[in-house]
This record gives C-alpha cells, structure tokens and sequence, in this order.
C-alpha cells in the first residue's frame, strides 16, 4: 500500500502493524495477512449404472426381469445391456449396481458352479447357487461388490423361488422381490398385488404367489411399465426371463427410451 510502508504478518494471528499504526481487525481480515491450508482428503465412492430388477415365485414357475438400460449419471452407456445371467439350468440372477463389479461376481460364480460339477457331476440347485452367491459376497464384505442382486429359479421339489440379497451377502427367500434404482417405485405396488398375510402367522404359508405363470408375466411388464415412467434410469427395453419344468424361455417389451 503506497504512503503507508510494509505490512507484515504477525506470528500471533491476531493483529498487523502497518507504519508504527495497528491495523483493525476488519483490515485484516480483507488483506488476509494469514494464509490458511486448506484440508484436503481422497474421497472414493463406486458408481450405480442403474437399472431395475423383478424377481416373482410362482408354485410351479419363477419370473425374473430386467430393464436393458445402462446408465452412468444422466448419460445412458447403451440401451440394450442384459442385467440377467443364467447360473445353471433352473437358476438365473438378476443384478443392478455398479456393472464391472456385477460382471466380476458372475465370473466368479460361473468358476464355482463349474468346480462344483466336476466335484458333484450334478448342478446346483436354486437354494445352494444362494448361499454360495451369499458366501462370496459376504468373503468381500470389506471392500464388497457393489451389485445388488435377485436370484430366481426352481427348487427340488419344482417349486418356484426367490432370494433377495444386499451388496454384503444378507439375504431371505421371499415371494416377490425388487432391486435398483427403480425398487423404491416397484415394491409397494408388488406389496399392493401379492403381500401375504404376516408370516408370524401360523401354520406358515409357502413364499410363493397366488399367480399364474401368465398373470406374473402381465403384472411385471405393468410395474416396469409404471416404473419408467418416474425412474430415468429404467428404460428402453424388458427382458423377462420365466423359468419352470420345461426350461428357460426369454420375452421381451419394449419401454419408454426418453
């Protein structure tokens, strides 16, 4: 500042002398006379590519579906990404999340099942793929995959089945399930359609639904349909995969693509 000499910090941080006069405090806190650090730390946080997914028990059958949409913030990656995997002939599982991740875990899954049938010269059942699939997310629960998953198919009996899990392994059978970025939407109106009544109630019923194989069919192309509507990244196409006695067979629908 000309006429009025150097300026010079003090250690204390609290006044300045200019020229043998001392300063306000208002004036210091315009020239800053103090620099002060800022703190700075790395911050990681996967991201979610997306994506919806329904899984349906039925007594005789098992729904699984997928929206095609993969998206990263409000971009969309592509339209026509398959979130199902076959795991064996009467089990298929269903994933939203972050996709590298999901594509890693079923890698792994695939390698398992393969020594599992050299061990056992038989395939898994839908109830064993469960566990091993909790076991192995639960082994990477300190650095977890970030997929969330639906897993569907027949049990031995030839029943219907569906285990629904969080990104660290918990998971329950249920009926009915849904996941992604879309579930918020999609539950309550499966809970509207096929809530049993409380299964504190005894004898225990079975977690299967009431539906024919059609009427599931029709009642999960309805709640994406709604789905899409509300949620950005559900969209572009369905895949419904419907398992029962007489294997695995593929439908699809087409969906809003804005």
């Amino acid at each position: 500042m000309a006429g009025t000499g150097e300026i010079r910090s003090c250690s204390d941080g609290g006044l300045c002398k200019s020229a043998g006069k001392r300063l306000t405090t208002e004036f210091l806190s315009c020239i800053k006379c103090q620099v002060k650090l800022t703190k700075q730390q790395a911050n990681w946080s996967p991201y979610d590519n997306g994506g919806s997914c329904v899984a349906v028990a039925g007594a005789d059958y098992c729904v699984v579906a997928a929206d095609t949409r993969m998206s990263s913030g409000y971009n969309i990656l592509t339209r026509d990404y398959s979130k199902i995997c076959k795991l064996a002939d009467k089990c298929v599982m269903a994933s939203s999340g972050f996709q590298a991740d999901v594509k890693a875990l079923q890698k792994l899954l695939a390698a398992r099942h393969l020594i599992y049938q050299h061990q056992h010269n038989k395939q898994m059942s839908c109830p064993a793929m469960a566990q091993l699939l909790s076991n192995t997310l639960y082994y990477k629960r300190f650095f977890p995959y970030y997929s969330f998953n639906v897993l569907g198919g027949l049990d031995s009996e030839g029943k219907g089945c569906v285990f629904t899990y969080d990104a660290v392994g918990s998971y329950e059978k249920v009926g009915y399930s849904s996941q992604g970025s879309g579930s918020t939407l999609i539950m309550p109106f499966l809970d509207n359609q096929l809530k049993s009544p409380s299964p504190l109630l005894l004898p225990a019923l079975d977690a299967v639904t009431p539906l024919s194989e059609s009427e599931a069919v029709d009642l999960v192309k309805t709640v994406f349909a709604s789905a899409t509507e509300r949620d950005i990244y559900t969209g572009d196409k369905l895949e419904i995969v419907i398992i029962n006695a007489e294997g695995i067979r593929r439908e699809y629908m087409e969906l809003r693509k804005d």
